[in-house]
């Protein structure tokens, strides 16, 4: 493995007897970057970040964390990886103060330091106020700062983050996401699990994930540049309407409904997509503007899972 990789995967595949929660993913990591997983309920992502801090163990493939080799002997591994789960997992009974005191015992942070470190999360993460709330009173916002600030108590080398922000307003989606910059900035490696768009447009790479495959990697002006798709934007008096018709067209590969407006993903093989959108809503009498424009990270996700989030066959 590379020195600036961080976490390296080959074939990582989990099986729950019939059912295949991850199929064969292959990743790469580089070292102090924020990674991100991309993908809806079911996808695959959860069970991945289980298996790579080495809470699940693979059904096939390889994977290799920070030099250590999973699967195998992993006890190694955990003091050197921070780890937050989709839900709360602190103890809900405690005060802010106590399940801080409480992690740190639990990975032996030196007494002489241990302190100073607390007292430096809770100013850092805005909890200096709340160190004598029991954590089941705060927030959602306030509870992810803690499950946070838990995670990064020892300096962990990687942190693995599933959906982290998935229980808070957006103010605080920003100001949780300023601190994972920081992190990363200081050499810290993350990888996190999504599946709201503004934020996986924040990672510096991403993976996208469906049914358990990973169908697309790469950064996000990457995969926006390799969609595969021309994407025309029609704003319609009735975007109903139009996405009806459009739903009709055999070159159309699909369509969504954004407000008021609709784009219209074309492969890109089809020459002048803008004159068959536009064409086939006049001759269904649909009053609409249409043109051609960029590639959202939105759009790469349709694109990307168009195939492999239908029904399956009976």
């Amino acid at each position: 493995m590379k020195d600036d990789i961080v976490i390296e995967a080959r074939g990582l595949t989990k099986r729950f007897g019939n059912f295949t929660a991850v199929d064969h993913v292959d990743l790469d990591v580089p070292k102090g970057r924020i990674y991100g997983f991309l993908g809806p309920n079911g996808s695959g992502k959860s069970t991945s970040i289980r298996m790579l801090c080495g809470l699940l163990t693979p059904t096939e493939g390889t994977a290799n964390v920070l030099g250590t080799v999973i699967p195998g002997k992993t006890a190694d591994l955990k003091p050197r990886i921070g780890y937050m789960t989709q839900s709360f997992s602190l103890f809900s009974d405690m005060t802010v103060l106590e399940n801080l005191q409480f992690i740190a015992a639990i990975y032996s942070y030196p007494m002489a330091k241990r302190k100073a470190r607390i007292e430096e999360l809770l100013e850092r993460y805005t909890l200096t106020n709340k160190r004598n709330a029991l954590a089941g009173s705060m927030s959602g916002g306030q509870r992810q700062y803690l499950a946070l600030a838990c995670a990064v108590l020892h300096h962990p080398e990687l942190l693995l983050l599933d959906e982290p922000t998935s229980a808070v307003d957006p103010q605080s989606r920003r100001n949780f996401w300023a601190n994972l910059f920081r992190l990363a900035k200081a050499g810290t490696t993350i990888l996190l699990s999504t599946h709201y768009m503004d934020e996986a447009e924040r990672c510096h790479r991403l993976a996208i994930l469906a049914r358990g495959a990973k169908v697309a990697d790469g950064t996000p002006e990457e995969l926006q540049n390799s969609t595969g798709m021309r994407v025309v934007e029609v704003r319609a008096d009735d975007p109903y309407a139009a996405q009806n018709v459009l739903d009709e067209v055999r070159e159309v590969a699909t369509v969504t409904q954004l407000g008021m407006r609709l784009r219209a993903l074309v492969p890109e093989e089809i020459p002048d997509p803008e004159t068959i959108v536009r064409r086939a809503l006049a001759a269904s009498h649909v009053n609409a503007a249409v043109e051609l424009t960029e590639p959202s990270l939105e759009d790469v996700f349709v694109a990307a899972t168009m195939h492999t989030t239908q029904p399956e066959a009976a």
